[in-house]
């Protein structure tokens, strides 16, 4: 299945196509569907007066859609940019340029990507391509990507929607770019250079909430579904080489500015307090906080990174107190 959108035949990937100029795609009955251009040119000139000026008059032929399947979290960054252009008109120029006039995805993620790291060395459009070249043609950033926004819609309280998240939150970006860099560091380019290494490895539905200070070292793994907070340090210990970072269990929590060292284990589930520095392996479902961090309770959630509760209960900070008062009194 394809959508043919221009002379050269240029297709976005199968899984993930959606209609351009057309603001949802067809739903109903089987077979291909056809859309008139002009008539969806028309109905964004009266919500993007601006942009829709220069949009160029439809070719001979209708843009043809064959079924394929649903792209939900695209339907609904789309539908959220309308929404907001009709509520904040002064915006509808933005979001028209930055999701509208894209056809998927992949294409508006590299435009935001591109707008927001080029410099006058080095233009948005030479980014652009290199980024939508990289994310057209893999499909695991492509799945990536999309269970990034949506960790970031369920987890991040301060984000309102996936269109926000797409175009403003710098944890998201930053996760992006590193997935693009990581795909050409495997093909021997290593063209960027971030904070977050593009040799170490990240899962997917990752959650970078603010994504500031955050630096993650080469050998690095994060696994699926897991929470970083601003300021995480997944770093080495020294000047060594080799294997030298922490590996983080699928659905651990780790906390604000937590400085984790060396090429230690964290379990899976396992809960890092804000602020603490772990230097030593953390059992599964374990929270662990303090310099030097220590195991004070067990946490009964598989992946706390999805419930983000980051604060235990006055009942578990007694039953911790009274168990240290014990140990003293018996040691």
């Amino acid at each position: 299945m394809a959508c043919v959108t221009d002379e050269s035949g240029s297709r976005c990937p199968e899984c993930y196509r959606s209609v351009c100029l057309e603001g949802g795609r067809g739903r109903g009955g089987g077979g291909a569907r056809v859309f008139d251009s002009e008539s969806a040119a028309y109905r964004l000139e009266k919500v993007f007066p601006v942009y829709a000026l220069g949009i160029q008059k439809p070719e001979s032929d209708p843009v043809v859609v064959a079924d394929s399947s649903d792209d939900p979290i695209w339907d609904a960054v789309r539908e959220e940019a309308k929404l907001e252009a009709e509520k904040e008109p002064i915006l509808s120029s933005f979001l028209y340029a930055s999701i509208l006039a894209h056809d998927c995805l992949e294409q508006a993620l590299g435009f935001v990507l591109a707008n927001r790291l080029q410099n006058p060395t080095l233009l948005a459009t030479q980014l652009m391509d290199i980024f939508t070249n990289v994310m057209m043609h893999d499909r695991d950033i492509q799945r990536s990507a999309r269970l990034d926004v949506q960790a970031f819609k369920e987890r991040d309280p301060a984000c309102l929607s996936y269109c926000s998240a797409l175009l403003y939150l710098k944890g998201y970006h930053a996760l992006q770019v590193y997935r693009v860099a990581h795909s050409l560091w495997s093909q021997g380019r290593k063209v960027f250079g971030v904070d977050i290494h593009p040799a170490s490895k990240i899962g997917e539905g990752v959650l970078l909430d603010h994504g500031t200070g955050v630096v993650i070292g080469e050998t690095a793994v994060i696994g699926n579904r897991v929470s970083l907070m601003q300021g995480v340090t997944l770093g080495g210990t020294g000047k060594e080489i080799g294997d030298r970072h922490p590996k983080i269990g699928e659905g651990a929590l780790i906390g604000a500015s937590a400085t984790i060292l060396g090429n230690i284990k964290i379990g899976q589930g396992a809960m890092i307090a804000a602020c603490s520095l772990v230097l030593k392996d953390v059992p599964p479902h374990s929270m662990v906080a303090g310099i030097p961090a220590k195991v004070i309770g067990y946490v009964d959630e598989k992946d706390p990174s999805l419930t983000m509760k980051h604060d235990a209960t006055k009942e578990f900070f007694e039953n911790v107190a009274v168990k240290f008062r014990d140990a003293r009194s018996a040691g």
